[in-house]
């Protein structure tokens, strides 16, 4: 698959997406998820949906276990990459998967050297993943700052990266 065909396939998945939602684009060796929301904070929610419809069907995991995560980022991207890299640290560490995502709104603060962040407070639920429930897609092996992209359009949010896998 050639860059301009992946960029041809990326552009109708996104104008297909309805707000809220998420979506995989076409790439010939990892997962492009794209994500909207009506806040950045649902975007979020949306893009971590769309990362654990890559390794199993979210409508069978059922939210028995809770994981708070806070993270800080100098912008939103790092944010972004930084909540979809802890979430998937609970997969690989506890064998956990998830199903639900409730992202705080999204704060702006400084660090310990008084550097302005961002900062970020969710939850996910989900549980441990079982071969026998879940049907067993694509490992997710890491987040990446491939294609990523974080925009306001026609009044919702769009978040879009790539998971290698």
């Amino acid at each position: 698959m050639e860059r301009e065909e992946i960029l041809e396939e990326l552009k109708k998945t996104i104008a297909s997406l309805k707000c809220p939602g998420w979506a995989h684009a076409p790439h010939p060796a990892d997962v492009i998820i794209v994500a909207k929301g009506r806040s950045i904070e649902e975007a979020f929610e949306q893009a971590a949906i769309g990362v654990y419809e890559v390794i199993t069907d979210t409508s069978k995991v059922e939210p028995r276990e809770e994981r708070s995560i806070e993270d800080e980022g100098e912008d939103l991207e790092q944010l972004l990459y930084r909540w979809i890299e802890d979430l998937l640290f609970y997969t690989d560490s506890e064998g956990l998967v998830f199903s639900r995502f409730k992202v705080e709104p999204i704060e702006k603060g400084r660090d310990e050297q008084g550097n302005p962040v961002l900062r970020l407070r969710a939850k996910a639920w989900g549980e441990k993943l079982d071969p026998a429930k879940h049907p067993t897609r694509t490992i997710v092996k890491a987040m990446t700052y491939a294609m990523m992209e974080i925009v306001k359009e026609n009044g919702c949010w769009r978040v879009q990266f790539v998971v290698d896998i």
